[in-house]
């Protein structure tokens, strides 16, 4: 079960960090810190959550800076979606050492991009379940966060 936003708030404001809002109900948090390393970050994140909720979730941060970036190019234009085609983009902690041949497809997903520590994928919502999760965690393994690209854009607009 994931943690509830509001006790998640709190355990981000008994870290320190300041201007803490939650996004969606899927563990996005927006927030200021004093000047650190995104890893420093995640890890101040991850410690605070052991401390408040009593279990830690997987952080990935990004600046908010770097996710307007992203929103302002279209990592999908060469790619062929499907006109009921999803997107989503999934967050590494490090880049990919080994590039695969784009897209990599599975069912009804495809990886169409990679750029620095983001993978883009799309599907077709279907009846088999999340094929891009599948997909992308064999591609990349299990150690990322994937947020739909409207979830992306309301993380950079909080």
């Amino acid at each position: 079960m994931n943690a509830k936003m509001p006790e998640l708030k709190r355990a981000f404001e008994a870290a320190g960090f300041t201007n803490i809002k939650t996004v969606l109900s899927s563990g996005n948090v927006v927030f200021d810190a004093r000047k650190a390393t995104e890893a420093a970050l995640e890890r101040k994140a991850e410690v605070a959550m052991q401390q408040a909720l009593g279990r830690t979730f997987y952080t990935i941060v990004r600046p908010v800076s770097a996710l307007e970036a992203l929103l302002a190019t279209d990592p999908y234009a060469n790619a062929k979606l499907a006109p009921q085609s999803k997107r989503v983009v999934s967050f590494l902690r490090d880049a990919p050492q080994v590039m695969p041949k784009l897209p990599v497809v599975l069912e009804d997903a495809q990886i169409v991009n990679v750029i620095g520590r983001e993978v883009f994928c799309s599907y077709v919502p279907g009846d088999t379940g999340p094929a891009f999760m599948r997909l992308i965690e064999k591609t990349f393994g299990s150690d990322i966060t994937t947020r739909t690209w409207e979830s992306m854009r309301k993380c950079a607009a909080a």
